[in-house]
C-alpha cells in the first residue's frame, strides 16, 4: 500500500501541520486501479502440434478475447498419447478458470480405447461447444456411383470388395465409417490413412472406392469437379453443398457424424468463472471477423454452452461407446 504521511512544515513562527488528504486518496485510487487491471495469464491447451483446425480455432479466439477483455492468453500445444498429454496438463492445473482445454471428439474417444486412462466427466467441467465442421462421403468423379444408394447397393452386391477410407483408425471420422456400415448393414473394407491428404490422393488415383472426409479437405476437389459428393454426415444439409443430401435423408435417419471442437476446464472451477468463459467464447464466435476466419476453414460457429454442452458431451460419449463396442475398435 502507498505510504502517505502527514507533512509537517516547520517555520520560525510555529508548526503548521497539513494533511494532504486529497493527495493520499488520489495515490491510493491510482494504485487500486492499477491492481485491478492485472490479470493472471490464461492458457489455452491444445492436444495437437501447431497448425490444423483446432490450433487455428484456439488462436483466433485467443486473439479476439485478448483484445476485447485485455487479458493475456498463451497457446500451449501439448500433443502426444492420443490427447492424454494435454488432458493431464489441464486436469492438474488450478481450477481457477485460467486454464482451458480446447479439444476435439478424441477427448471422448480415447477413454473408450484406453482403460482407466481418464474420466472426462470427473476431471473436467464443460464450458462450450465452439464450432463444428461437416464430413462428406465422396467418390472419384469417374466413379459410376452417383448417389449414396448406388454405393450401398454395389457394396451389398460385392461384400468386402468395395473400400471406404478415412483418417484413422480410432478417429471420429473412422467411427463415422463404422456407423455407416452398421446402419446400412453393409460389408465394406475400411482403409485408414494418417491424414485426409493421403486418403484424398488415393481416392483421386482410384485406389479406394470412396472416402468419408472432413469437407475442408475435399471442398477444392469437389469444386474442381475431381470428386463427387454423395452425402453429408450432418443432420441437416450443409450450406456449401445445398444439393447434396444428408445420410439421414438417404434412409439412415439416426446417422449423424461431424467434427466438432469444444472447451472444458478442470473440475471444480467456480461456476461464475465458467459462465464468464462461456460469455467470452459466445461473444467472440459471433464477431463477424472471427466468423469469417473460421468459415474460410469450413468451421461453423455453434457456441452451445453450459447445460447444452454437458448434455451433448454425454450423448456423444454414449454414441461413441456403442460404435467402439459393436465394431470392436482397438488401438493398434
Amino acid at each position: 500500500m502507498t505510504d502517505c504521511r502527514i507533512l509537517r512544515l516547520i517555520g520560525r513562527r510555529g508548526i503548521i501541520i497539513a494533511g494532504i488528504v486529497s493527495l493520499c486518496s488520489g495515490l491510493l485510487s491510482l494504485e487500486a486501479r492499477s491492481q485491478s487491471t492485472i490479470q493472471s495469464t490464461m492458457k489455452f491447451v491444445i492436444p495437437v502440434p501447431p497448425g490444423g483446425p483446432v490450433d487455428l480455432l484456439a488462436r483466433v479466439l485467443a486473439d479476439q478475447i485478448s483484445q476485447k477483455h485485455d487479458v493475456n492468453i498463451v497457446i500451449m500445444n501439448r500433443p502426444g498419447g492420443a490427447g492424454v498429454v494435454a488432458v493431464q496438463a489441464v486436469a492438474h492445473a488450478a481450477p481457477d478458470g485460467n486454464t482451458v482445454f480446447i479439444h476435439s471428439p478424441a477427448f471422448l474417444i480415447t477413454p473408450q480405447l484406453q482403460k482407466n486412462v481418464y474420466d472426462p466427466f470427473k476431471l473436467f467441467d464443460p464450458v462450450c461447444e465452439l464450432v463444428n465442421s461437416p464430413v462428406v462421403i465422396v467418390v472419384n468423379a469417374d466413379s459410376p456411383y452417383r448417389t449414396l444408394a448406388d454405393l450401398i447397393d454395389a457394396a451389398r452386391a460385392k461384400p468386402g470388395e468395395l473400400t471406404l477410407a478415412s483418417v484413422g483408425p480410432a478417429t471420429p471420422i473412422h467411427l463415422g465409417v463404422e456407423l455407416l456400415k452398421r446402419d446400412a448393414q453393409v460389408d465394406m473394407t475400411y482403409v485408414p490413412f494418417k491424414g485426409d491428404g493421403p486418403g484424398v490422393t488415393a481416392l483421386l488415383g482410384g485406389h479406394v472406392t470412396a472416402m468419408l472426409a472432413n469437407f475442408a479437405s475435399v471442398s477444392g476437389h469437389i469444386s474442381a469437379g475431381k470428386l463427387r459428393a454423395l452425402a453429408v454426415g450432418s443432420k441437416t444439409r450443409f450450406s456449401a453443398l445445398p444439393d447434396v443430401p444428408t445420410v439421414a435423408e438417404a434412409g439412415y435417419k439416426d446417422y449423424e457424424v461431424g467434427v466438432w471442437f469444444g472447451a472444458v476446464v478442470p473440475s471444480g472451477t467456480p461456476n461464475e468463472k465458467i459462465s464468464q468463459l462461456g460469455e467470452w467464447f459466445t461473444e467472440a464466435l459471433q464477431t463477424p471477423t472471427v466468423k469469417a476466419k473460421l468459415a474460410a476453414q469450413q468451421l461453423d460457429s455453434v457456441a452451445a454452452c453450459g447445460g447444452r454442452y454437458s448434455a451433448f458431451l454425454h450423448t456423444q460419449y454414449e454414441a461413441f461407446a456403442g460404435i467402439v463396442r459393436n465394431a470392436h475398435i482397438t488401438i493398434q
